[in-house]
């Protein structure tokens, strides 16, 4: 198995400490956070990559930063929208050194939830500001700008790593624009495609598949595990294979 986490090795070390405990196998991995054409949240896995490496850390840590400026852009445009932002959460992975997200807001002068549904009714309130603010195209959006696909493969690869395109169909609608990316990313040296994931159906995942063994890329599988409580991605091994294989030899 492998544990990864968005442009940060956080928790690898420790993870490798209980996998050999138990008798587990696990690879030292991250997961970057890229653009590419038009495309603001796509995510290339690095496996089996150097962990402590210098440069890598560095720039790990330079995407870090600019997560952390875009999630103070986005809250400043909340702000102007008249919300009033909630920075506790980020304050605290801040001084933890993690990666910050998108800001939490709630509407100015909110009266502080009494009761059990009114507590429901405030998290459904934030729940909506998300799509309606926090989205490519809506009010309160800032734009991601690095790195690169391309470039993020390139970290990857030199932390000794190989770079895989994580559940391209998540991120992608359409069949045609995840094959067309998908043959950017092998053209610039990617290794290796998600194609098992528990949200692609037998269609995609064959589709997957087969583009991955005509360009020679392995083939990877993900329950992107969140957590036992998490409303998805709640079980290891969730995914199908649909009739298909993985191929993680090289």
């Amino acid at each position: 198995m492998a544990l990864s986490d968005h442009d940060t090795v956080d928790g690898v070390d420790e993870a490798r400490a209980a996998a050999a405990a138990h008798g587990i196998g696990l690879l030292a991995a991250t997961e970057i956070s890229a653009v590419d054409a038009g495309y603001e949240d796509l995510h290339v896995l690095g496996y089996g990559i150097d962990h402590h490496d210098r440069l890598l850390l560095e720039r790990l840590s330079g995407a870090r930063a600019d997560r952390e400026l875009r999630a103070e852009r986005m809250a400043g445009l909340l702000v102007d929208l008249g919300y009033a932002i909630d920075d506790s959460a980020l304050a605290v992975r801040r001084a933890a050194g993690k990666p910050v997200g998108r800001p939490t807001s709630r509407p100015p002068c909110s009266p502080t939830p009494t009761t059990p549904s009114a507590w429901r009714a405030r998290a459904q309130r934030r729940l909506h500001v998300h799509p309606a603010y926090l989205i490519p195209g809506a009010p309160a959006y800032a734009r991601r700008t690095r790195p690169t696909v391309s470039e993020a493969i390139g970290w990857i690869h030199d932390a000794g790593g190989l770079a895989f395109w994580a559940h391209p169909f998540w991120d992608i609608a359409t069949d045609r624009e995840v094959l067309d990316a998908l043959d950017r990313y092998h053209a610039a040296a990617l290794d290796g495609v998600e194609c098992f994931y528990v949200a692609h159906d037998e269609h995609q995942t064959g589709l997957l598949a087969d583009r991955a063994a005509q360009l020679g890329l392995l083939r990877s599988a993900s329950s992107d595990f969140h957590g036992p409580h998490h409303r998805l991605f709640s079980r290891f091994l969730a995914y199908q294979l649909h009739g298909r294989t993985p191929d993680l030899a090289r």
